[in-house]
């Protein structure tokens, strides 16, 4: 497709999911579980393949191995894309579809924030027919087609087109604020504003004209930055009066950095009745593949849930989202919350929002009726 010629799609996925407590203990934020079928970062991975690019670079920090390895055998079998691994995919692609067992020693400083990760892997993201930059998340819950947005960004000969949402305003406070004027071009980008003036948000994916993007990380590398692109680079952008568009995201989007978030987009995901399969529809099933799954609206001991096929129910679900695998004792219930794959509910155990871990871990959810920032329709 023409108009993917030249953008190189960025991933990152550099985080440690520590403000998600006990659902982020051990585990890789971008591989946390979600909707029953797959795993956070496999969503932005969907949306890069179904959009027509070829391949997507990982810049990641945190036990990167380990995602690495993950991501190999997930989705590079798949023909016609593939998830590039920087200064160790040459050991990737020679393992064909094992993995290496031995990989390039690190070299460079560890990242600091999300336009460190840019600027220290800058060899393996700019480059000759590298015109436009897609800078993707790993832990974003939504299905998009990234075409528009590029051809739209290229139509307007802009410097950063960044994608947008308009959400209640007092959720903005969570978020990166943006305001436009009456052309389109952005006036005012403020991550996190204690007092919001706008009810529009970066959505957190945008493509960066090359270029610009690697003259502007180079100017600010070494300075007293906080090495964030929203932080850093847009405000800098911005007030260099570089030209910056905006393009209007509709439909579901989620950031799940928390586990109330986490906890939240999942109960939307149940309360969609029918429609419950729409924001993961299409989506590779990453975990336990053949397993189907289906929401309930009454039957068997299920009410109004997203369950698997191979569920064994003696007590009663409830406005729930259940995993592959997972065992509901006699008599036990489980009411508003997320059943994580292989977990046992005990006979008699009542859990109300909440997360159960594999290993039957209960993580409890506070005030989850309040907690609506993560989730937006």
């Amino acid at each position: 497709m023409a108009e993917r010629e030249g953008v190189r799609a960025v991933l990152l996925a550099g985080g440690e999911g520590r403000r998600m407590g006990s659902l982020g203990a051990g585990r890789l934020k971008p591989l946390v579980p979600y909707g029953g079928t797959c795993r956070l970062i496999d969503f932005s991975l969907h949306n890069a393949r179904a959009s027509g690019l070829g391949e997507v670079l990982l810049l990641s920090q945190y036990e990167e191995r380990r995602l690495m390895d993950d991501l190999h055998r997930v989705w590079n079998r798949q023909a016609g894309f593939r998830v590039r691994f920087g200064p160790y995919d040459d050991a990737y692609r020679a393992a064909g579809g094992a993995l290496p067992g031995e990989l390039p020693e690190r070299t460079w400083p560890a990242e600091r924030g999300t336009a460190d990760a840019l600027i220290r892997k800058a060899a393996h993201v700019f480059g000759p027919g590298r015109e436009q930059v897609l800078v993707l998340h790993a832990d974003h819950v939504y299905r998009y087609d990234y075409g528009p947005l590029i051809a739209e960004h290229r139509a307007s000969g802009a410097a950063l087109t960044v994608a947008y949402q308009r959400i209640e305003r007092r959720w903005v406070h969570l978020f990166g604020m943006v305001r436009f004027d009456d052309d389109g071009r952005l006036t005012e980008f403020v991550e996190k504003p204690a007092e919001p003036t706008s009810d529009l948000v970066f959505a957190a994916f945008c493509v960066f004209d090359a270029e610009v993007l690697h003259r502007y990380l180079e100017k600010l590398d070494g300075t007293g930055w906080q090495h964030d692109i929203s932080r850093d680079v847009i405000p800098a952008m911005l007030a260099a009066g570089e030209h910056i568009r905006g393009h209007e995201v509709a439909g579901h989007w989620a950031d799940i950095g928390t586990v109330e978030r986490y906890h939240r987009a999942h109960l939307t995901l149940a309360a969609a009745g029918p429609r419950a399969a729409l924001p993961s529809e299409r989506m590779p099933r990453t975990i336990r593949p053949e397993v189907d799954r289906g929401w309930v609206a009454d039957a068997s001991g299920v009410v109004a849930s997203l369950v698997p096929a191979d569920l064994v129910n003696e007590g009663r679900v409830e406005h729930s989202v259940l995993f592959p695998g997972v065992r509901v004792g006699a008599g036990a219930r489980v009411r508003r919350s997320v059943v994580l794959p292989g977990a046992v509910i005990r006979p008699g155990q009542d859990i109300d929002s909440a997360v159960v871990l594999e290993n039957g871990h209960v993580q409890r959810v506070e005030d989850t009726a309040a907690v609506m920032e993560g989730t937006r329709t």
